[in-house]
Order: C-alpha cells, then structure tokens, then sequence
C-alpha cells in the first residue's frame, strides 16, 4: 500500500475514532451527572477508580504489548504465527485476572458494605470482563492492521450506547443493587463489543469482497489457533518484540494510572473525594482523550507502515521520510495548538463548568484548582501523544529495551512524587506529578526525534513552534479572562456569568481567526486529510 493512501486511511481511522472517544466521553460525562443524582459518591469512587483499575490493568498487561509488536512491520508477515501469538493474550489475562482479583479482594481495603455493597461481586465481574474483551484481540488487531474503520465505529459504539442504557434503566429502577448495576453493564459492554468483531469476521471472510482485497485471512478457522507442521509455533522475532514492549508496558501502565495506583494502595484519600477527583478528572479529559488517543493509536500504524523499524533516515525511502517528517511537524502543531486552547480558557472556566455541571458540591473546595491543573496537564498529554506515538514506532528491540530501564527509574520518581505532593497540595498533587511525569517523557521523546532527523534536511520539531501573533493572542485570551472571572464569575448571577461566557467566546473567535490566518499549511493538512 502506498504511503499516500495509508496517510488517507489513517487520518479516517483517526477521526472515526475522535467521534468515538467523543461518544465514549460524553456518555461518561453524562452517566456522572446521572448517577451523582440517584447513587454516593462513595459508589462512584470505588467503580470508577478501584474497579476500573483492576480492569485497565488486567487488559493493559494483558494485550498492550501484543497489539504494539503485531501492528508493527512490513505487510510481508504470517498471518497464522501473528495469530498464535496475539492468543497468548487471553492466558495471560487469566492469569493477572486471577492475580490482582486476589490482590483487590483480600489485601486492599474493603468498602462499607452499607455504603458500597456487593463489591466482591464487582472485582469477580470486571475480572472477567477483562478476560471476555481479550477473547476479541485478533480480530482487533487484524482489523487495525487493514484499517477497518467501519467496524471500529459500529462495534465500540453498540457497545456504549448498550452499557448507557443498561446502567441508567439499573439505577432508575434498583438502585440499591450498589455494584451489581456496573458489573452486569460493564459484561454487556465487552461482550457486545467481541460479538460484534466475531460476527463481522464470519460474514466477511471468504466473501468476495475479502477475495477482491486479498485479505490475508482466508477462513474463520484460521482465526483460531493452529499448528504448522515443520514450523514454530509463532514468530519468534515478534515474540521477543513482545516480551521488550511487555516490560515497557508494566512500566507505562503504572505512569499512566499512577495517581490511581496511589489512591488504592496507599490510601491517601478516602473513596468519597476519589469519586469526586474521578469525576473532575473525566470533565478535565473530555475534550483531551477524544482527539489525542484516536491520533496516538491511528498515526502509531501510519509511521510503522511507512517507515520501518530500527533502520536509520539514511536507509528509509526518501520519500516516505519527507512524508513522515511533514505529518509528524503537522501532527506536533495540531495538538500543540489544541492544547494551549484548552489551557487558556480552561483556566478562567474550571469553576464555572463544575458549578452547572454538578453545583457547589464540586464547585467548591478543590474541584476548581483540580480543573485548573488538569488544563495545563492537557498542553502535556497532547505533546506527549504524538512524540510517544512517532518514538515507539520507530524504535528497534534494543532502544525499547534501553527505554525500559529509564522507564523504570521514572516510575519509581514518579510513585514518591505523587505520594509527597498529594501530602502536602491534595488531589491537586496527582496533576502537578503527571506534570512532571509527562514533561520527561516529552523531553525523551523529543531527543530521540531530533537524533533521528539529524542526518536529514527534515526538522518536525519546528511543530512545536506557534506563530508569534497566535502566540501572544493566547496570553492576551489568558489575561482578559482570568480578569472577566474574577468580576462576573461565578456568584453573582447569570447574568454576570453570561458577560464571563461572552468574553471568553469573543476570545476564543478572535484565536481562532488568527489561527486560520497564521497556519495556513496546518489548516490544508486538516482539511485535505
């Protein structure tokens, strides 16, 4: 496939996958305003950081590593190995299921029952569920590999959508079942979602369209695992790719839900002010993740299809480093711009979206400082995505193993960060460490693209680099509303706060124009692709 058409295909999947993480987002963002109305804050605490943790955890460990190796490469690979391999993934999760259930039932603190009751039910139900979605991972990655974007859309949407309206049905009618309600809604979930896969597979395989496109896949038979006479059982070179990316991952789950493996372990806050920390966190992340992940996870397949792994520019087609170079500097200004949008005017609007969306019992105390930091954190995650994504792409077995090793002290920094700051600021200080977390992955991944575009006339980096007139609009936005809030905002009517949204709309219109004047190449790249 030329690079061309897979920058076509990748920026779909990417924006297909926006619109999912928007509905993914929306309903959460949705579900929370809900369930706040009818259900503790302490039962929102325990399903959306204690039972989710065991969940992401199992799946991540599980199949992170997988996905990664097996998205990676030339198209010249063996489907059947490929396949054999990825199935190691459902033992796996069996086995950390098992594991971590152990670990969550008898050595973490147990809720209130008369609070939170039936959570052994809970942690037994989201194991499992972890161990269902894996069951779907070759066909997941088989149809990342080819670029499916319809049936990404159509699978992960059903699958929301039918867990939005078990849950809310559940707890309008029995909201005293307490974590039954989430777990019969999460299995829902994973099981709409592999069926979905499953049965798309067994329509489309020997069909004439799998003919036309050669899919390298010819019956369902095949999807399962198999034997071939003579040969090893997978491809030894993706297994041990596997195994560099399994210890990469450990340690990258562990920086990615820190503030969560902290609130669990140790104990620093009870589960009341952990739901309303999940809560700021998912409003905080709502317009973050929905662009960010899609862009990191689509444009992760795009540099590995068109460059190739652990080679240098020098031996990469020229063309196809001109293109990568260019969509990496695109991708760096896209999100950079994004994220400094949301900084800005995130700011001067945290306790005003806390006070509609859940009034003074988040609007007051902490939650506004939270939301405040989780926009900076924002500027972070967005720049980290696309470096990450471009880095881990690119790198071969030996880098990733060399990057195990920083990852690894990183971590250990970043677990005594997150303890002494949270001591001393709260909550506030899971954001301040993901801060610094991000800040040193940024500046890791920023050496590593800048040592391998040295020897090319390609520098992405000047991505990073705003106009100056767009540059000094931001400060002059951040300023006019940082002073609108503290004259209208947020106790002295709706009409004060009409003058406060007004004056952040002028703003916003007036970044946004010059926006469109000043990058020019940006605005064709987002709209041509």
């Amino acid at each position: 496939m030329a690079a061309q058409d897979v920058l076509g295909q990748t920026a779909r999947l990417a924006s297909s996958s926006a619109l999912l993480q928007v509905l993914f987002r929306v309903v959460t963002f949705g579900l929370n305003a809900f369930t706040l109305r009818y259900l503790s804050r302490e039962l929102i605490g325990v399903v959306n950081v204690r039972l989710t943790l065991l969940y992401s955890t199992v799946v991540f460990l599980a199949r992170e590593a997988f996905r990664r190796a097996c998205l990676s490469g030339s198209a010249k690979r063996n489907w059947t190995k490929t396949i054999n391999l990825l199935w190691l993934t459902v033992p796996l999760g069996v086995f950390w299921s098992l594991l971590l259930g152990l670990v969550w039932l008898h050595l973490l603190e147990v809720p209130d029952p008369s609070v939170v009751p039936h959570y052994q039910a809970g942690v037994v139900a989201f194991g499992l569920s972890a161990i269902i979605e894996l069951l779907g991972e070759p066909f997941w990655v088989l149809a990342q590999a080819h670029l499916f974007v319809r049936l990404k859309v159509i699978a992960e949407s059903l699958s929301v959508v039918s867990k939005c309206i078990l849950t809310v049905t559940l707890v309008i009618l029995y909201p005293h079942w307490g974590l039954y309600i989430f777990s019969l809604a999460q299995l829902l979930y994973v099981s709409v979602l592999v069926m979905c896969y499953v049965i798309y597979f067994v329509m489309f395989l020997g069909s004439p369209e799998a003919t036309k496109k050669s899919f390298p896949v010819a019956r369902v038979k095949a999807l399962l695992p198999s034997f071939v006479e003579d040969e090893t059982f997978v491809n030894w070179k993706e297994a041990r790719l596997t195994w560099s990316f399994f210890k990469q991952s450990f340690l990258k789950q562990i920086l990615t839900e820190g503030e969560r493996y902290v609130m669990t372990f140790l104990n620093v806050l009870n589960f009341g002010d952990q739901g309303v920390y999940d809560i700021v966190n998912n409003l905080g992340s709502l317009v973050a993740r929905f662009i960010f992940l899609p862009i990191e996870e689509s444009f992760y397949v795009f540099f590995a299809k068109v460059l190739e792994r652990g080679k240098t520019v020098k031996d990469q087609k020229q063309d196809d480093v001109a293109m990568a170079a260019n969509v990496l500097e695109l991708l760096l200004k896209l999100v950079l711009l994004i994220g400094l949008t949301i900084t800005v005017f995130g700011y001067a609007y945290s306790q005003l979206a806390l006070d509609i969306y859940g009034g003074s019992m988040l609007s007051s105390g902490t939650g506004p400082d939270l939301l405040r930091c989780y926009s900076l954190y924002v500027l972070f995650l967005a720049v980290n995505g696309v470096t990450e994504c471009f880095t881990f792409a690119l790198m071969c077995k030996e880098e990733v193993d060399r990057y195990n090793f920083v990852m690894l002290a990183l971590s250990f920094i970043f677990l005594c960060i997150s303890y002494f700051l949270t001591h001393w600021y709260g909550s506030v200080g899971f954001i301040l460490a993901n801060c610094f977390n991000m800040g040193i992955r940024i500046a890791h991944s920023t050496h590593y693209i800048h040592h391998y575009f040295k020897e090319s006339t390609h520098r992405p980096l000047t991505g990073l680099l705003p106009s100056p007139a767009l540059l000094l609009l931001y400060i002059l936005s951040a300023v006019v509303t940082a002073f609108s809030e503290v004259w209208f905002c947020c106790d002295k009517g709706w009409m004060a706060r009409l003058i406060h949204i007004s004056t952040g709309a002028l703003c916003l219109a007036a970044t946004l124009v010059t926006m469109f004047c000043t990058e020019t190449k940006l605005i064709h790249f987002v709209r041509s692709q």
